[in-house]
């Protein structure tokens, strides 16, 4: 997380670190991401750059905990139109937001391609853990308004649920990722939600015959 040196700084010096920041890490893996780059782009030295943050990585975490907050401002915008639909369509529908969000900021996302194809597991699940927690929370807050409508069982586990609805989230990237570019992706839209329909079915009604 930033340092106060950096939050003291101008809002307008803050935002054109974070704008170099960002076009660094969307056009690099991280580990070929320069911070000396950023530094010069954006007119630092470099040794305030540390002064601002700890390292590359506290800057990276920083810049993901920014988009996963955009991100959330478009989720949370669309729950408050969506209080009439039943609970696995309000799912559905925040995929289609999840892609709103994807091409309003191409830059963020080609932040997650770039994260995606990072060979380093050991930093992967690190980074992860806490977009996890984040989509944990806000899926058990869904699941409780659910049950509160009586849409689902109120007997379902609420913290067991988030987890099994956030882990099918990264599997079906995953999944969809094996065979197509993040790119291809973003553009086949229909696809990709048709994936999504086949986790949805799966979770409404389970493997039962």
């Amino acid at each position: 997380m930033p340092k106060q040196t950096f939050l003291n700084l101008p809002l307008e010096r803050r935002n054109r670190i974070l704008e170099t920041a960002i076009d660094e890490f969307s056009q690099n893996s991280f580990a070929s991401a320069s911070i000396s780059k950023i530094a010069a782009k954006a007119d630092v030295a470099k040794g305030s750059m540390y002064q601002y943050f700890e390292n590359k990585k506290d800057l990276y975490k920083y810049i993901l905990e920014i988009s996963a907050q955009k991100k959330q401002e478009y989720l949370i915008d669309c729950l408050h139109s969506l209080e009439h639909l039943y609970f696995i369509d309000v799912i559905k529908e925040l995929y289609i937001k999840g892609l709103e969000f994807a091409s309003d900021n191409p830059k963020l996302a080609g932040i997650a391609n770039n994260f995606l194809k990072e060979n380093d597991m050991k930093f992967k699940k690190e980074i992860m853990g806490i977009s996890i927690e984040k989509s944990n929370q806000f899926f058990e807050i869904l699941i409780e308004k659910a049950k509160e409508k009586g849409e689902i069982n109120p007997k379902i586990d609420t913290r067991v649920g988030a987890y099994i609805i956030t882990s099918l989230n990264t599997s079906v990237i995953d999944y969809l990722l094996s065979y197509m570019q993040y790119e291809e992706l973003l553009q086949s839209k229909d696809e990709l939600m048709d994936n999504v329909g086949k986790i949805l079915f799966i979770i409404e009604n389970g493997f039962k015959k």
